[in-house]
């Protein structure tokens, strides 16, 4: 008799920690027909404020997996310049639910500038978007601007909640966080944008206000967000601009694409980095600065590093070089305005053959 109790005490207990070692070591539930299915885990990021326009994947995974509160109403954009067979990631894989957004929906070709409020209303419906809707912009890697560029244009629009994936795609799949390739259509929607677009003008310069205080305001910085050799004139630094320079007045601020604003890891650097690049020129973060580059995209994300700490002194000057030297009157400089090697002339004087090959 205590022979068969000992068995039947050793089955209880075998089959308690199979069925127990099975759950905690596999996350798996069973179909009505006994089939194993594995539970995908939900990630559960710490908020971040509504300013911080730098996320990490994992709030970006968060937000997918409505773990984020305020931000159950979200689109998030893929970003790049064409159609999305043109993009260099998003047939290939994107984060689940992201749309494509072309660069020329927010820019026209005329200077590159900033579309028309009545256009981006348009855009705004076609997408989706209010100014309530969390976005979340991304590019291929995070040395790309396009996503910042895109990102201002939605903050100048009034949109509240704009964010950029950190590090761009790359940090998601450093992430080992899921892609998919189907292509999502925007969800289009009839509800009003909820202000008047633009929300916030005075984010943006025009040539007439740069012209105007270039000069004339002591507390005011040009801020070039360019090579050093776009800087100093070598090359205009694109292949459809003709003429190098930059508008007299203008300090150097570095240039995105060398990889000056972003870490080891490929996320974008401090505030404090900001500010060194600044103080080279003996200027600082207490100045007015209004960031510039050939056409915005670069200047976009000191602009919004600077936002997203707090400072309100900052602008982007939209035209930047393109548009600055379609005018032969305007005045511009040639070398580095620091040193002796510096010409001072005007759009005209310029040669037309820097054009980048």
């Amino acid at each position: 008799m205590k022979k068969i109790f000992r068995i039947l005490s050793l089955c209880l207990i075998s089959t308690f920690l199979l069925v127990g070692c099975g759950n905690s070591k596999n996350n798996e539930k069973t179909t009505e027909t006994g089939k194993k299915i594995e539970e995908k885990s939900s990630v559960k990021a710490e908020s971040v404020e509504q300013k911080k326009v730098y996320v990490t994947p994992e709030w970006v995974k968060s937000v997918i997996d409505g773990n984020q509160e305020e931000s159950k109403d979200y689109v998030i954009l893929e970003v790049s310049w064409g159609d999305e067979e043109a993009s260099p990631t998003y047939l290939k894989g994107h984060i689940p639910g992201a749309v494509h957004m072309n660069t020329d929906n927010v820019e026209s070709e005329e200077m590159w500038n900033y579309r028309t409020p009545e256009e981006f209303e348009k855009l705004m419906k076609d997408y989706g978007i209010t100014k309530d809707t969390t976005v979340i912009c991304y590019s291929d890697v995070g040395t790309n601007s396009a996503d910042d560029r895109v990102a201002f244009s939605m903050l100048w629009s009034g949109v509240e909640n704009v964010k950029c994936l950190d590090g761009g795609l790359d940090s998601w799949n450093k992430a080992k966080y899921d892609l998919e390739e189907k292509t999502n259509e925007p969800s289009k929607t009839d509800k009003d944008f909820g202000v008047k677009i633009p929300a916030h003008p005075e984010y943006v310069l025009s040539i007439d206000q740069v012209k105007e205080k270039l000069g004339k305001d002591e507390n005011f910085k040009l801020v070039s967000i360019r090579s050093k050799d776009e800087f100093i004139g070598k090359t205009s630094g694109y292949s459809y601009i003709k003429r190098a320079g930059e508008p007299k007045g203008a300090i150097w601020g570095h240039d995105t694409d060398d990889g000056s604003y972003n870490k080891e890891d490929g996320t974008t650097v401090g505030i404090d980095v900001v500010e060194k690049y600044l103080k080279e020129s003996n200027a600082s973060l207490e100045n007015e600065t209004s960031y510039y580059c050939g056409t915005g995209w670069r200047a976009a994300i000191p602009f919004l590093i600077a936002y997203e700490n707090g400072y309100t002194n900052v602008t982007l000057y939209d035209g930047g070089w393109n548009e600055w030297q379609m005018d032969d009157s305007l005045p511009v400089q040639v070398g580095d305005p620091a040193s002796d090697d510096v010409e001072y002339k005007t759009v005209k004087e310029l040669p037309t053959d820097k054009a980048k090959n």
